[in-house]
């Protein structure tokens, strides 16, 4: 039988109990019978013939007495002093004795202080490698870095969240099932164990997953897809393992995974090998505990993405990922409810009118609009203005949109009438031409990094589709500039680099993804790609021939050329008004659009 370890704890505490009360006894046993005195005591004793017995020590010199003295003490100790120098102290009839200094302390220090300055200069030193090289501390490697959030920490709610109805609705459903999981699925209905957020970058696909914690009142574990994955094979599933622990313990609560397809990226076929096996592992980890937890106990996982076409389909399927919300760049609409949302704390003028502000930023996500609305109470900041006015707004759209203004940049003459030229050719055509969106400004005070001049266009609605021909339109608008050069110059400069590239990648578009060639036919010869990349056709040996791609080069250098000449013969039509505008852009350097209507009233394109 194996001893009880009760009671084997039970002996050691009495026998440390009774050795300590022999110590004490003996300690007090000393005390009592023992008495130390100066040396001088000592020698007087001797002299007095009150000692019996004396022992020598190496510090120490003991005499026993012949009888004990009044308080019961038989034993006088005393500190040796050299003889000689005890010798000489006697004559003057005063008491001394010898202090015997310990140096163990010293010694200790001497030894304790610069072990501990080593070793910690050392752990600095190791610790600040660790932290550059992404190790982290060793001992919490296995450990989530999410960040916890409860109610009051997230401070957002659905009020604080706008241009995103749709996708507000659908979480409305996960608040319900959190506030109450029992009420909610009384008709067997379960909640979605997964929701993934679905758009382009700044739409506000983390701020709504705040909110859906600050509505609810629950617990929100946020991470990014990047943490996970670590140099160390097993780290990153050990990680998930850990925050999916952390929130179960906390339930109900949401765990929140920021930029998915760093850790969700779809597994390909030829084997892990190095980096790719953690992040497979990493990934098989969440797929397990997707499907081990119970979304009836409070548990949701919400994910985002701006690149949902290289996720896993594992991770897609239902049971896992059940439900993906879009939250896409606003509406006109939704763009003044989310400006309405980042002026309250903005001193704003009574005149302003948001709608004309939503009309001028079509395609801003909601992060661009907070960013419109900072640089717009900046700008009336550093002119000392009261409020924000209209004008701040038009300044700030256009630093974002066009870039700083770069007063010192001093173009040469020759090189100022090229660039008046090319902007009014630019705004010309556009005004000329049906469909095309209205000219803004006209400018050619340098802006950005390489930009010499620039034509702010303003759309007076959203679209969603465009025609073949809106499309040529669009497109000789782009050569409006380059046209101008050549019909003014009769050369051609290189100020018209990105307008090229532009007008390519639409001609491209209209050929290879949108079927508008007719000798090609109604066939999509482009691969499929995400948003971030621009149609490239598919290689030879994909189902295009190399004698097909020979046609859609030529299709698209069709296109350009036709607008290109369709753009010149508008501007020759109208030669003396372009020469007008652009004599008196180069005096005032920016046309706003009253400025353009008054120049340019009664302009049409050619029959």
């Amino acid at each position: 039988m194996k001893p009880d370890p009760k009671l084997q704890w039970n002996v050691g505490y009495w026998l440390l109990a009774v050795l300590a009360l022999f110590a004490l006894q003996s300690l007090w046993q000393t005390q009592r019978t023992v008495e130390a005195v100066p040396y001088s005591q000592f020698e007087q004793a001797l002299a007095d013939g009150r000692v019996s017995e004396v022992v020598v020590g190496e510090t120490t010199i003991t005499g026993q007495l012949k009888s004990p003295e009044p308080g019961g003490k038989t034993v006088i100790v005393a500190t040796r002093v050299d003889p000689a120098t005890a010798e000489r102290l006697s004559k003057f009839n005063v008491p001394y004795t010898r202090v015997v200094e310990s140096s163990l302390l010293r010694e200790l220090m001497s030894w304790i202080v610069p072990s501990a300055l080593f070793f910690g200069l050392w752990f600095f030193v190791i610790r600040r490698m660790a932290d550059k090289q992404g190790l982290g501390g060793l001992m919490s490697i296995g450990k989530s870095h999410a960040k916890v959030y409860v109610e009051t920490d997230t401070g957002v709610n659905f009020s604080d969240v706008a241009g995103v109805d749709e996708a507000k609705a659908e979480l409305q459903e996960i608040v319900s099932f959190l506030k109450d999981p029992k009420g909610y699925g009384r008709l067997g209905a379960r909640m979605p164990k997964g929701v993934l957020l679905v758009g382009p970058p700044g739409t506000g696909k983390t701020l709504l997953a705040k909110a859906v914690a600050g509505e609810a009142g629950v617990p929100f574990f946020s991470i990014s897809g990047s943490e996970f994955v670590e140099m160390f094979v097993g780290v990153g599933a050990a990680r998930v393992r850990d925050l999916f622990d952390q929130a179960r313990a906390k339930a109900p609560a949401i765990i929140f995974i920021d930029e998915l397809d760093a850790l969700g990226r779809a597994r390909g076929a030829a084997g892990p090998t190095g980096g790719h096996d953690e992040r497979e592992q990493t990934l098989n980890q969440l797929l397990v505990e997707l499907d081990g937890f119970d979304s009836s106990s409070g548990l949701v996982l919400l994910s985002a993405t701006n690149r949902p076409e290289i996720l896993d389909p594992a991770l897609l399927r239902a049971g896992r990922f059940d439900r993906q919300v879009l939250v896409d760049r606003p509406d006109k609409a939704g763009r003044v409810q989310i400006l309405q949302v980042h002026v309250r704390k903005v001193q704003l003028a009574a005149a302003v009118d948001l709608e004309q502000v939503a009309a001028l930023t079509t395609g801003f996500s909601g992060a661009d609009l907070a960013n419109l609305c900072n640089e717009a109470a900046l700008a009336a900041t550093r002119r000392n203005g009261q409020d924000v006015t209209l004008a701040d707004f038009t300044l700030a759209i256009e630093r974002i949109v066009a870039g700083l203004e770069k007063k010192n940049r001093l173009l040469n003459p020759r090189e100022r009438e090229v660039v008046a030229f090319h902007e009014m050719g630019h705004a010309l055509v556009a005004l000329a031409l049906p469909g095309t969106d209205a000219v803004h400004k006209v400018s050619i005070i340098p802006r950005g990094i390489g930009a010499l001049g620039y034509t702010i266009q303003r759309p007076t609605e959203d679209r969603f589709l465009m025609t073949r021909e809106e499309l040529e339109h669009k497109i000789m608008v782009l050569l409006g500039g380059r046209a101008a050069e050549k019909l003014r110059f009769g050369h051609l400069s290189t100020g018209a680099a990105d307008d090229l590239a532009k007008a390519t990648d639409i001609a491209h578009d209209m050929v290879a993804r949108y079927g508008m060639d007719e000798g090609l036919g109604h066939v999509a010869y482009a691969a499929p790609t995400n948003h971030l990349d621009l149609a490239g056709y598919l290689p030879a040996g994909q189902g295009v021939s190399p004698a097909t791609l020979q046609r859609i080069d030529e299709a698209v250098r069709a296109i350009v050329k036709s607008a290109f000449d369709g753009a010149l013969a508008l501007l020759e039509v109208h030669r003396d008004l372009l020469e007008r505008c652009a004599r008196e852009l180069l005096v005032k350097e920016t046309l706003d659009e009253a400025a353009l209507a008054a120049l340019t009233a009664g302009i049409r394109a050619p029959a």
